[in-house]
């Protein structure tokens, strides 16, 4: 892929996650898809209640039209580009079912976590018997070392637990403005650099379509937010990008990469496990970033703090791959 090929990808998917929005946003609101908001969260995000959600189908379709049609183009549809879109679209309906029984049926559960955890084990097996179809490599390798821990038939147990564990993970960040749209195109830009360094290009028109359609939803994601993307589309952002991991053969760079959302994690694990041991809550809130709204950040400092984190995370394994 050339400089115009990767422009030409971030721009085709941006623009039609644009045309989706003007489109799908006033069907949801027509249909009253709206957000219902926790009375436990900050008092500030009552006011978002009866904001369309499931705004994900917006940048899923931009991704699954761009993708087909630009690995087509420039001969690049794989089975790896399958796989992606097998969990990309997998877990984006795990989310939907999710989202359409709380918000359509008014069932505030949605999923139970067993029924979630269910549907995203079978995706991800489903990924790996794909994968085994030609040679796969079961080794995880340590990033900027040449050290590999090899698997083998392990290696489905922690395919597993990374698709399911990342795809909680931004699924958990999803709490701002903005928040998980911004850092997952950074994210995904900065797998799409590696992988045109290591000539995966089918990898890398995946990555920078993602990159491209996300800038295009958060033009109505950005505050105040025109639409929030829901389980929909959080659990196929996640659940993709621990997959473009996995495929690059650079599994434990995505805790670089990712590390908003590892952070956003580890600080609902230490809350639970302090108050259930001690009584007491090491933060305000968790995850963290309500933390930050309580302490009296405002819901822009936090998002832009968090985009900031996310670009040193993204920029700096780029460079020590190339220096």
């Amino acid at each position: 892929m050339t400089l115009v090929t990767t422009l030409t990808a971030i721009a085709v998917a941006f623009t039609i996650s644009l045309l989706l929005g003007f489109v799908i946003i006033p069907a949801l609101r027509r249909l009253k898809f709206g957000q219902s908001i926790r009375d436990e969260g900050p008092k500030t995000h009552q006011k978002k209640a009866g904001t369309p959600t499931m705004g994900g189908l917006i940048f899923i379709g931009s991704i699954i039209i761009s993708t087909l049609a630009l690995s087509y183009i420039y001969d690049v549809l794989t089975t790896q580009t399958i796989v992606l879109l097998l969990v990309f679209v997998g877990f984006g309906i795990i989310g939907f079912l999710d989202d359409f029984i709380i918000v359509v049926l008014k069932r505030n559960l949605g999923l139970t976590s067993i029924q979630k955890l269910i549907g995203q084990i079978i995706v991800a097996v489903a990924a790996f018997f794909l994968l085994k179809l030609g040679p796969f490599d079961t080794a995880v390798q340590i990033p900027f070392t040449e050290f590999e821990i090899e698997l083998g038939v392990f290696y489905v147990a922690f395919l597993i637990f990374w698709l399911v564990g990342f795809s909680n993970a931004v699924n958990l960040s999803d709490g701002l403005d903005g928040l998980v749209a911004g850092t997952s195109s950074i994210a995904f830009a900065a797998f799409g650099v590696h992988a045109l360094i290591y000539g995966q290009h089918d990898i890398a028109v995946f990555a920078f379509v993602v990159t491209g359609a996300m800038l295009g939803f958060l033009v109505f994601n950005v505050k105040p937010a025109k639409v929030f993307m829901g389980d929909t589309g959080s659990l196929a952002l996640g659940g993709a990008l621990a997959m473009i991991s996995v495929l690059i053969k650079q599994e434990f760079l995505l805790v670089i990469i990712g590390i908003v959302y590892v952070i956003e994690t580890l600080s609902v694990i230490i809350q639970v496990i302090s108050f259930k041991t001690t009584g007491k809550r090491v933060f305000k809130m968790s995850p963290i970033h309500h933390h930050f709204e309580l302490s009296g950040w405002s819901e822009w400092k936090i998002v832009l703090v968090f985009w900031g984190v996310a670009f040193l995370a993204a920029i700096v394994p780029v460079l020590l791959e190339v220096m």
